[in-house]
């Protein structure tokens, strides 16, 4: 009985690890994948004549910034 619990305990701990490992990759993306939105955005805003030279990068900082942070409104 002891030898079930035991590998309970390791399973669990394994599994938690696991999450907080794939958690942290999905981060990881999702700030790669708002960074890519913003450059896209700003290279059609270039494209539609609607941008500036300062605005160079804007975007990309404003989206990458904006990770995690979405709130249902």
């Amino acid at each position: 009985l002891s030898a079930i619990g035991a590998s309970t305990l390791y399973l669990r701990a394994h599994h938690v690890y696991n999450l907080e490992e794939h958690e942290a990759r999905m981060d990881e993306l999702e700030g790669t994948l708002r960074g890519h939105i913003g450059l896209i955005e700003e290279a059609l805003d270039r494209l539609e004549g609607t941008a500036s030279e300062r605005d160079r990068g804007q975007k990309m900082n404003e989206y990458y910034g904006r990770r995690g942070r979405d709130e249902k409104e």
